[in-house]
């Protein structure tokens, strides 16, 4: 079957995810994160395409791009050689590092740009690892000192200084971006596999666990691909706990 031609953006605004075949780990310690990053800052000067957010996680990466159609794909080939060779040497593995070509979405509006945004640096915080002002390996601690590779000029003008920067990122929002799955399991699933998970049967009876163990029981629901929202409508707990759970720093 031939490949699906990509939708580019008509304002130049691409988020791209690319993630670990089967979900290998790209990352398997700190300089694995430092030579990606010093891959995607010499690839993107090469090819003049600029970066307004990134986020490393475990085996995944989230990127907002600006630059021209070509050039990004340029710059997504030229890492995804360099930093697969690199890894496969390191680990001695062979074969595909990454699953399939790189997931993207075109970012056509202002509004959806603030919402790529924020939903990158949020990563960290969404998936219990800590808070996104916590995270090593995304861009948050480059928004008023970004490097030569990043441009957020427009991110500045429309949210501000750095208070407004880091009110925004906290806050909460319910739209939702490009996920690397487009099925999103439905609340059938979403019951069986709590019921699977926990031992028990959907319902109130997580209320009646000390702070600890909920908290363990829900990070357990969050890994398994439950949604908050899904979580929420299972459990009957809040919006906040249910994020909150196994952030570092919530005793």
């Amino acid at each position: 079957m031939p490949r699906v031609a990509r939708v580019m953006s008509d304002s130049g605004y691409m988020h791209i995810i690319v993630r670990g075949i089967g979900r290998q780990l790209l990352f398997e310690d700190t300089n694995d994160y430092k030579h990606y990053l010093k891959r995607l800052e010499r690839y993107c000067i090469e090819t003049e395409v600029k970066v307004c957010a990134y986020c490393l996680m475990d085996n995944h990466v989230h990127l907002l791009v600006h630059g021209e159609s070509t050039s990004i794909i340029l710059l997504m080939k030229k890492i995804g050689v360099s930093y697969s060779g690199y890894f496969n040497k390191k680990y001695d593995r062979v074969g595909h590092l990454f699953q399939d070509r790189y997931r993207s979405e075109p970012v056509e509006d202002e509004k959806y740009l603030l919402t790529v945004f924020r939903y990158i640096l949020q990563n960290p915080q969404k998936a219990s690892v800590c808070a996104a002002s916590c995270y090593l390996w995304s861009s948050y601690g480059l928004y008023e000192k970004s490097p030569e590779f990043m441009d957020l000029s427009v991110i500045h003008e429309l949210i501000g200084d750095r208070a407004k920067f880091e009110t925004f990122i906290a806050s909460e929002s319910e739209e939702e971006c490009l996920e690397y799955d487009d099925i999103k399991h439905d609340d059938e699933w979403a019951k069986k596999e709590f019921e699977r998970c926990l031992g028990i049967p959907v319902g109130r009876d997580i209320h009646s666990f000390a702070k600890k163990e909920r908290d363990l029981a829900l990070v357990k629901l969050k890994k398994k691909g439950l949604t908050i929202r899904q979580i929420e409508r299972l459990t009957g707990l809040g919006r906040n706990v249910i994020q909150k759970a196994g952030q570092k720093g919530d005793n």
